[in-house]
């Protein structure tokens, strides 16, 4: 059985307790278009939110479930500790690092990671980010922002670049990265005295990269609000979706086999330091229930939760995403 690789990040899961503070940050300071308002599909009572590029390409959503009593985030290892988001070039962070002073968002001043240059900064909650140029990528392509953004287009971000892991025995997890998911492990970088592992999949470049940091000297994250649920690969379609469940289950590693997620087709599993990664599929994606003119702005319910839409709908608490011009 042929595998193709994973392509890069599909998308990245979060934790946030306050859905109208959340949608404010990331459409209207960081300007990423909200492209699905549904909700988890494993607890109907929570929203999830995806915030992307124009329509939503995989490779360019970092997503949100809402959970209005989530505590703090007790950082510490065994994390998915960093969610970086694409811009197109060095020049566009100038310009974010304008936009984050003028929104008082707590951030850092541009440095250099793994030889791109970047700004690490928080959200309202502590979730921790940074803004990545793409000016050297030679790897996988980013997407294409929305033209309705309050943030320009040729400064907008493109996609999610690298996903930083946080572990107390990095050598278990790079195995899976490498033996059982594909990954090669290309370089490394140091930051504060502490060295990082890269491994990239497919064409790699900004959007197909993991770094690997170790950390034994905190306690286990204890996550919370601000801190990040899973990050998910990309996979091209069900049929190879299908092969890698037989691979990852005949690797010997617990999974949830295939689950229907509407808009893409998913596999989750846990690495040995107990972060969850998902595999999902390019497509459907997001148009099959909604135009792309009207994305994000109704409750979006895939055809199997339609029919419980009422008590959905009584369980949540609105959220207005207003009509765009």
């Amino acid at each position: 059985m042929e595998l193709l690789p994973l392509k890069g990040q599909h998308h990245v899961s979060a934790i946030t307790a306050n859905a109208k503070e959340n949608l404010h940050f990331y459409t209207e300071i960081l300007g990423m278009r909200l492209v699905k308002k549904t909700v988890n599909q494993d607890d109907t009572s929570v929203y999830h939110l995806f915030y992307a590029d124009e329509k939503g390409n995989p490779g360019t959503d970092l997503t949100f479930f809402e959970i209005p009593h989530a505590g703090s985030t007790y950082e510490g290892t065994n994390s998915i500790s960093m969610t970086s988001l694409r811009v197109p070039n060095d020049a566009a962070l100038d310009y974010w690092l304008n936009r984050l002073t003028e929104y008082k968002v707590e951030h850092e001043a541009i440095t250099e990671d793994s030889g791109r240059k970047a700004i690490h900064f928080r959200d309202f909650e502590g979730q921790r980010l940074q803004f990545v140029s793409d000016e050297h990528n030679k790897g996988v392509a980013g997407g294409k922002p929305w033209d309705k953004s309050p943030v320009p287009a040729h400064v907008g971000v493109v996609g999610l670049g690298p996903v930083r892991l946080t572990v107390s025995r990095p050598d278990v997890s790079a195995r899976v990265l490498v033996e059982v998911m594909g990954f090669r492990e290309i370089a490394g970088y140091t930051e504060q005295d502490q060295t990082i592992r890269v491994f990239e999949t497919g064409e790699g470049g900004t959007g197909a990269e993991i770094h690997l940091l170790e950390r034994n000297d905190v306690q286990r994250e204890r996550p919370g609000r601000g801190s990040v649920h899973h990050v998910a690969f990309r996979v091209e379609n069900q049929e190879e979706l299908m092969k890698w469940v037989d691979h990852i289950t005949a690797s010997g590693m617990p999974n949830s086999g295939f689950v229907e997620r509407y808009y893409f087709r998913s596999l989750y599993f846990r690495e040995p330091n107990g972060i969850l990664f998902e595999l999902a599929t390019d497509g459907p994606g997001f148009e099959g229930d909604e135009s792309f003119e009207t994305l994000g702005e109704t409750l979006a319910l895939p055809p199997y939760l339609e029919n419980q839409r009422e008590q959905i709908e009584a369980n949540i608490k609105p959220l207005h995403t207003a009509k765009k011009d």
